[in-house]
């Protein structure tokens, strides 16, 4: 934990009275874990994103793992993702004994590329389904990607971790395709603490997912120790898993939820004080505008041949100045796991290469104030002066 008083860290949840209030509510109910509270932040989600099933669990990489063994992945199956995510997009693939398979982003989204993706599929007609991942809230071309699924019979589940509440043609992101996933991460758009939200309009892949994340018990058994009915009866239709989400969090869920647009219109203000603040910069290199970005992150990138340090140095002189700063994402290909499993090379991917080496993600939560915002910039637009190359 930094001591700085003047510090501002790169995220923060932004947590009111009302959440507190409900979480105490659930507190005194003398029922802690999944009962009434998840079950009405799941209608509440499911009605908010117009989806006929909404499957609140502990993570979103639950919710993901959850989502491809309902869709029959196994051993010797291939999915496409892209490298450039978090770990988990790719280790939910694994979980089931299948191959995640990488195709490259697009350089100007980050997004999986579709024309990389089409190539995958034109060389492999057995891959089972994509999973692209709307980084920071971009949405992917999901036209494209549609086209592909149905050129090829396979499955979409959308990595919706950075993108809520962002439409795309007038449907929610998760929601385009066969399903997807929600992320109510500390550092997310709207927060749970831990905790993630799968939706879906697959009636038979609900209704697997739901037994699946509890233990394959083939009954609701959340209130078989309050309700005035038998409720010990039950059976274990399947070897399941421990995936469900606490009522203390899904309290909390259900007052960001009503939050959600108020903190989106938030962080689409920071974004836009941003690229005004930095338009002019040659140094930097902006992230790409879309009509409906979310803005869970805001990603610039230095211009190497402008500056005298790298992106490494660049990001510690922002650290000392008192940002919190982070990196948004160290490609799979090059971890250790992936490339000693499948013997990747740095170069395999170039375009996630290039992103990696030159982005840094700045604070973007509804909380950040006045001060704080000028802080950041007066950082950012200081250093690159102090360190801007000569010519």
């Amino acid at each position: 934990m930094n001591l700085n008083t003047d510090f501002i860290p790169f995220a923060r949840p932004s947590i009111g009275t009302e959440e507190e209030q409900a979480v105490l509510k659930v507190l005194r109910s003398g029922w802690l874990t999944t009962g009434i509270e998840t079950k009405s932040f799941e209608e509440e989600f499911a009605a908010f994103t117009d989806t006929a099933n909404a499957l609140a669990v502990n993570s979103a990489t639950s919710g993901l793992h959850l989502v491809l063994e309902a869709f029959g992945v196994g051993p010797g199956d291939k999915v496409i993702t892209s490298p450039y995510t978090f770990t988990s997009t790719a280790e939910v693939i694994r979980y089931l004994g299948a191959d995640p398979v990488f195709a490259d982003i697009d350089p100007e989204t980050f997004n999986i590329s579709p024309l990389e993706t089409a190539k995958l599929l034109e060389k492999d007609p057995s891959i089972k389904g994509i999973i692209p991942i709307h980084i920071a809230g971009h949405p992917c071309d999901m036209n494209a990607l549609l086209e592909l699924k149905k050129k090829y019979n396979i499955f979409i589940l959308e990595d919706a971790a950075h993108a809520f509440p962002v439409k795309y043609n007038g449907k929610f992101l998760g929601s385009i395709g066969d399903a997807g996933v929600f992320s109510f991460y500390a550092t997310k758009t709207i927060t749970t603490g831990e905790g993630g939200m799968i939706v879906t309009n697959n009636e038979t892949a609900a209704k697997r997912m739901s037994t699946m994340r509890l233990h394959g018990i083939d009954r609701e058994i959340w209130d078989r120790y309050t309700s005035d009915k038998p409720g010990w009866q039950y059976s274990i239709v399947d070897a399941g898993f421990k995936y469900n989400m606490p009522d203390i969090l899904a309290a909390l869920g259900r007052e960001q939820l009503k939050k959600a647009y108020m903190f989106l219109e938030k962080r689409k203000g920071i974004a836009n004080f941003y690229f005004k603040r930095f338009k002019d910069l040659d140094f930097l290199r902006l992230p790409e505008k879309h009509k409906n970005h979310g803005w869970h992150l805001f990603m610039p990138r230095i211009i190497p041949e402008k500056l005298t340090i790298s992106r490494d140095l660049f990001i510690q002189e922002l650290i000392s100045k008192g940002i919190g700063i982070s990196v948004h994402f160290i490609p799979l290909h090059i971890m250790p796991y992936y490339k000693n499993k499948y013997g990747y090379d740095e170069s395999d991917y170039p375009e996630t290469l290039k992103a990696y080496n030159s982005v840094f993600s700045l604070p973007i939560y509804p909380d950040l104030t006045e001060d704080q915002l000028e802080k950041i910039v007066s950082a950012v637009i200081d250093t690159g002066v102090k360190f801007r190359r000569k010519f």
